[in-house]
């Protein structure tokens, strides 16, 4: 049987930029010095120089190829690193063509929405290197969990190494000022939730006295799609269809309920008037800016240099979060994720030379290395040195590590380049993910980490699952889905079109992968549902 994320929308990977101290909050003990290598590699391997060409996507600010960060990683690992920085809005489009010019950088990092199409296919094609037998040879690899990894594996072969990620998600946030301006509860329901986006249009929220704000922030593919719920979840194989066969929550009676409210907001100018096109840097712009109200936030991967930048415009802005909406089924409870956000893979032609994937992966494994709290600071080298020494890359103030806000485009600090800046910790709750966060975002993420802890999880059964037309037609049934849901809220197709639009997927393939997937489920060793 074949196991990755069998329904995977568009990925939702961050807020925008964590900052370099905030990526490096999660990995190893203390005397696991960022990047050293393990042993098993000969003298020859230490003492030579390697080329080591890589690819990855940015958030925010690209840092320029000249930057102090790179020059510490060659000198640290003895290679000539030179890493492809994309912004993450194009990355998709030059990752495809990478791939497609059959000249694969060594190292490449994928978005999680590529393991059952890119990853999948090119894998099958000999382009990526085994790493089964180096995975022991590494602190935070050895931590990945079973299932998580198998979901990489092709032919019983492991061909990447996932990012870490908890089990919990997004929520949505709104602006508190401006409920509490206009005399407002926190939502509990969509319906709510869509009358105080219509309030956030049309009643002044800010009360400056112009027409300048809407309610929600949302851009292309319908993203976010403020999921309240596993029952709303597009992600999730959650509702069955009338034979009793699980389907995916994009057909599901949740995502419509979504999209017709959607369809309302829009009619009344109340989400982000360019939707269909905007990217995901733009679209956190929307909120952060200042001019809409309704957002999604989560403890971890919330930028604090945004939210800086909203404070400036709106000192007095407050943030609340919603609880998870009880579901017409009556469960309540999110999604839980599968385990990873992005992933890793090397190429076959770097493979050639084990001594150059030992170079790579300690590259790797310095990203991936967590520091306790205690641990971040000046006095622990591996932490001083990824983020680029304290009093140029980051300052102690209060006892707490702050990136200084002028490295990022600099590039002063390893974790600008590194192939992998997100930190692999023994356990979920050894992450404080406070402590990368000031005022009033601290107090929204641990508002959201208190009430996550009490929540129930559902199990998506189609985790760890592909299937043949998954693989060779997935891209292509999600995009018609996305595009059709798109004219729908905006108007351009009737919401009575659902059963007809449906009906159009399965014909394209979708019947044939609710079949596969379902029989997949039937086999499937793993416990699903609620916990």
């Amino acid at each position: 049987m074949k196991r990755t994320k069998a329904w995977i929308y568009p990925a939702i990977t961050a807020l925008l930029a964590a900052s370099a101290v905030g990526c490096s909050s999660g990995g190893t003990k203390k005397d696991d010095a960022a990047g050293t290598p393990p042993a098993g590699g000969t003298s020859s391997d230490a003492n030579k120089t390697y080329t080591i060409t890589g690819m990855r996507y940015v958030y925010g600010d690209v840092p320029g190829l000249d930057g102090r960060g790179l020059k510490m990683i060659n000198e640290k690992f003895n290679v000539d690193y030179k890493p492809n920085l994309v912004p993450q809005g194009t990355y998709d489009e030059k990752l495809t063509a990478t791939l497609a010019s059959g000249t694969i950088p060594d190292v490449t990092l994928f978005q999680s929405g590529d393991l059952t199409g890119k990853f999948n296919k090119f894998a099958k094609q000999g382009a990526f290197t085994p790493l089964d037998e180096y995975i022991d040879q590494y602190p935070s690899l050895k931590r990945i969990p079973k299932f998580v990894l198998d979901q990489f594996r092709v032919n019983g072969k492991l061909y990447a190494i996932p990012q870490y990620y908890p089990k919990f998600g997004f929520t949505t946030i709104i602006r508190k000022d401006w409920l509490d301006n206009l005399g407002l509860k926190v939502p509990t329901s969509y319906e709510e939730l869509k009358q105080v986006a219509i309030a956030f249009t049309k009643n002044d929220p800010d009360k400056n006295g112009k027409n300048d704000t809407y309610g929600m922030a949302i851009g292309k593919d319908v993203n976010p799609p403020f999921t309240q719920g596993a029952y709303w979840d597009p992600g999730a194989w959650y509702h069955k269809d009338e034979q009793g066969r699980f389907i995916p929550g994009l057909i599901g009676p949740g995502r419509k309920e979504i999209v017709t409210m959607l369809a309302d907001l829009y009619k009344e100018g109340a989400i982000t008037r360019d939707f269909a096109t905007i990217d995901w840097a733009n679209t956190n712009k929307e909120f952060y800016s200042g001019i809409a109200g309704i957002f999604i936030g989560t403890p971890r991967g919330m930028s604090q240099a945004y939210m800086d930048g909203l404070m400036k415009i709106n000192p007095q802005a407050k943030f609340v979060h919603l609880e998870q909406f009880k579901a017409p089924d009556g469960s309540q409870g999110m999604t839980a994720s599968s385990g990873f956000i992005g992933f890793e893979v090397i190429s076959a032609e770097a493979g050639k030379d084990k001594g150059k994937v030992r170079r790579i992966l300690g590259m790797l494994e310095a990203g991936r290395t967590f520091f306790p709290d205690d641990q971040k600071n000046e006095k622990n080298a591996a932490f001083d040195w990824l983020n680029g020494n304290v009093g140029t890359g980051y300052d102690m103030v209060d006892g707490k590590p702050v990136v200084r806000k002028e490295t990022a485009p600099q590039g002063l600090y390893p974790l600008a380049y590194l192939p992998d800046g997100i930190a692999w910790p023994e356990k979920d709750s050894d992450v404080n993910y406070l402590s990368g966060y000031q005022e009033p975002l601290r107090q929204l993420a641990a508002d959201i980490m208190k009430s996550y802890s009490t929540l129930k999880y559902y199990a998506n059964p189609s985790n760890g699952i592909v299937s043949d037309t998954l693989i060779s037609k997935g891209a292509e049934l999600n995009k018609y889905l996305y595009d059709e849901q798109t004219k729908m809220i905006a108007g351009q197709r009737p919401i009575s079109d659902w059963d007809k639009m449906v009906a159009e997927w399965k014909a394209k393939g979708g019947e044939q992968l609710i079949k596969e997937i379902n029989a997949e489920i039937k086999i499937k060793d793993a416990k699903e549902g609620w916990n």
